[in-house]
C-alpha cells in the first residue's frame, strides 16, 4: 500500500503525524467519498500504541513550547495561516471529496475561516491579560499558564474548520496537541500537519492520529498525561469520554448535539423568515447549530409553509463540486440510513411530508419538511443530522417559548420578529448558548460558543478559549517594606 494518495490532484499522506514524523500502522481503514461512494484510499488505523506515542510526543515537546514567548508562538500561528491561504484550493478540493460539502463554500468561506482561526487566536494571545488589582495594599496579578498536552477530537461535518477552532487556541495558549479527526473525513487534518511543519511548528507540538473511535480514543481520553480534552460530537460519545476522563479529573470542553428552534412570529418579515428556514438545509442538514424545529405563529403558518415549499423546491441537489449545487450528499451510507429511519418512523406515527420525505439516488436525501408532529415525538426530540425539518404552530409568546425549550438540548435558537421588544423578551427566556435574531450563523470568535443542557459543557471563543486551555494563576505580592506583623 502506498503511503500517499492523490485526491483531486492533491497528494495526501495517509499515515499519522507523530513527533514530527510520518508513522504507519499495521492496519488501515477505507475512506470513501460521499459524492459517488468511491474509495478514496486506505488510511492508517491507529490504536493504543499510536495513541501512547502521540501523547508521549506531545509531553516531550510541551516544556519548550510552553516556554516559547507569546510573540514567537503568535508568529508561527500566522505562518500556519499563511500556509492555509496558499493552499485554499487544495484544501477545498480534498475536503469536498472527503465529506461532500459544497466546493464553493469551502473555497469562499470555510478555508479562509480556517486561516482566520489561526490569525485571530495569535492576535488575541498578544492582548490577553487582566489589569493588576490591589487587596489591602497587596498586588494581585493574574496570568494564563499553559496547561499541558491536549487531546482534541473533531467531527466529520466541517472537519478542518472545527479542528482549527480547537487547535489554534490550544497552540496559542502554549499547549501541545494530539488531534484525532473523524474517521469519515480524516484527510485535511493530515494536510494541516504538513502546513504546520512547513510553518516551523516544532516537532511534537501538533500530532495527528487517525482511527476508529474507541480503538484509539479510549487510550487518549484516559491518559494521565493529558491535561485537557475538547470534543465536538454526539451526546453518547461525550458521556463515554467524560467517564474515561473522570479517573484523572481531566477538564473537558464538550460541544454536542442540538435540536434548535426557529421561532417565526406574525410580525416577522416573512420572506426573511423563509430564507432563514431554508438556510437550515446548509451542508445537507449536517450542522449542529441548525434550527431544525420551525415554530410558526398560527396566523401566518399557512402562508409561511407555502412560501417555504416554493423556495425549498427550487434548491438544486447534486454534485457538490458543481457551482450551481445548493445541497450535496450526506456523508456516509450509515448516516443516510439513520436519516431515512427517522423520517419513516415519523410518517408511520402520523407526520406528513409537506416537502420531500424520500431518499434519492446515491447518498442524497431530499430536503424534507414534516408537519403534524407531536411535541413528544422522536422526530421533534432527537437530532437527525440531515436535511429534515419539522414545523409546528403556536398561539402566543408563552407557547412559543414553551415549545422552543421543551427538549433536552440547548445549543442555539433563531428568532424572526419585527418587534425589538418581543425579541428581547423572548431571547431572555430561551435556553440556548447562542440566539440569533433575524439572522443565522453569524459567528464572531470573540464571543463565547457552546451549549446548555445536553448540548455541551463549557464555552470556547476569545478569552473563554484561553480560560479552558490555560491554568489561571493569581500571584499576590506584598507591598515593599511589608512584613507579616503588619497584617
Amino acid at each position: 500500500m502506498s503511503d500517499k494518495i492523490v485526491v483531486g490532484g492533491v497528494s495526501v499522506d495517509t499515515r499519522h503525524w507523530i513527533g514530527g514524523k510520518r508513522v504507519a500502522s499495521a492496519g488501515t481503514f477505507t475512506d470513501t467519498s460521499p459524492i459517488d461512494g468511491g474509495v478514496i484510499g486506505e488510511i492508517a488505523r491507529g490504536g493504543p500504541a499510536e495513541a501512547e506515542a502521540a501523547v508521549a510526543a506531545a509531553r516531550e515537546a510541551y516544556p519548550a513550547w510552553a516556554a516559547t514567548p507569546r510573540a514567537e508562538r503568535a508568529r508561527i500561528l500566522h505562518a500556519i495561516a499563511d500556509g492555509v491561504e496558499k493552499r485554499i484550493e487544495e484544501l477545498a478540493v480534498v475536503e469536498t471529496t472527503d465529506n461532500g460539502a459544497l466546493l464553493r463554500s469551502h473555497r469562499r468561506g470555510v478555508m479562509p475561516r480556517v486561516a482566520h482561526n489561526f490569525r485571530f487566536f495569535a492576535d488575541w494571545l498578544l492582548t490577553l491579560g487582566h489589569e493588576d488589582f490591589e487587596t489591602r495594599g497587596h498586588t494581585n496579578h493574574v496570568s494564563w499558564d499553559p496547561a499541558g498536552p491536549c487531546v482534541l477530537i473533531t467531527p466529520w461535518n466541517a472537519p478542518l474548520m472545527l479542528a482549527t477552532w480547537k487547535v489554534a487556541p490550544a497552540l496559542a495558549a502554549g499547549d501541545t496537541v494530539v488531534l484525532k479527526p473523524a474517521e469519515w473525513s480524516p484527510l485535511t487534518a493530515s494536510l494541516l500537519a504538513d502546513i504546520a511543519a512547513e510553518a516551523g511548528l516544532p516537532a511534537g507540538v501538533l500530532n495527528v492520529v487517525q482511527g476508529y473511535g474507541s480503538e484509539i480514543g479510549d487510550t487518549l481520553t484516559s491518559h494521565p498525561d493529558v491535561r485537557r480534552i475538547s470534543f465536538t460530537g454526539s451526546v453518547p460519545t461525550a458521556k463515554r469520554i467524560a467517564a474515561s476522563a473522570a479517573a484523572n479529573l481531566t477538564p473537558l470542553s464538550l460541544e454536542l448535539g442540538g435540536k434548535s428552534p426557529l421561532l417565526v412570529f406574525a410580525d416577522a418579515d416573512l420572506d426573511l423568515a423563509v430564507d432563514l428556514a431554508v438556510e437550515q438545509y446548509d451542508n445537507a442538514g449536517q450542522v449542529c447549530l441548525a434550527a431544525t424545529r420551525i415554530l410558526v405563529e398560527e396566523s401566518v403558518a399557512e402562508e409561511f409553509t407555502r412560501r417555504f415549499a416554493d423556495k425549498a423546491g427550487a434548491l438544486t441537489q447534486g454534485d457538490p463540486r458543481d457551482e450551481a449545487t445548493d445541497i450535496g450528499p450526506n456523508i456516509h451510507p450509515r448516516q443516510l440510513e439513520k436519516i431515512d429511519g427517522f423520517v419513516r418512523r415519523a410518517v408511520e406515527a402520523g407526520a406528513r411530508a409537506a416537502v420531500g420525505g424520500e431518499r434519492r439516488d446515491g447518498q442524497f436525501y431530499a430536503p424534507t419538511l414534516l408537519t403534524d408532529v407531536a411535541q413528544d415525538s422522536e422526530i421533534v426530540q432527537e437530532e437527525v443530522f440531515g436535511p429534515v425539518l419539522t414545523l409546528q404552530t403556536f398561539a402566543d409568546e408563552d407557547e412559543a417559548v414553551r415549545l422552543a425549550n421543551d427538549t433536552r438540548f440547548g445549543l442555539a435558537a433563531t428568532l424572526a420578529t419585527g418587534d425589538p421588544e418581543r425579541a428581547e423578551r423572548v431571547t431572555a427566556r430561551l435556553v440556548a448558548g447562542t440566539v440569533w435574531v433575524n439572522c443565522f450563523f453569524v459567528r464572531d470568535l470573540q464571543a463565547p460558543f457552546g451549549g446548555s443542557r445536553q448540548s455541551g459543557v463549557g464555552r470556547e471563543g476569545g478569552t473563554w478559549s484561553f480560560d479552558f486551555y490555560c491554568d489561571l494563576k493569581n500571584t499576590v505580592t506584598a507591598p515593599k517594606g511589608w512584613s507579616h506583623s503588619h497584617g
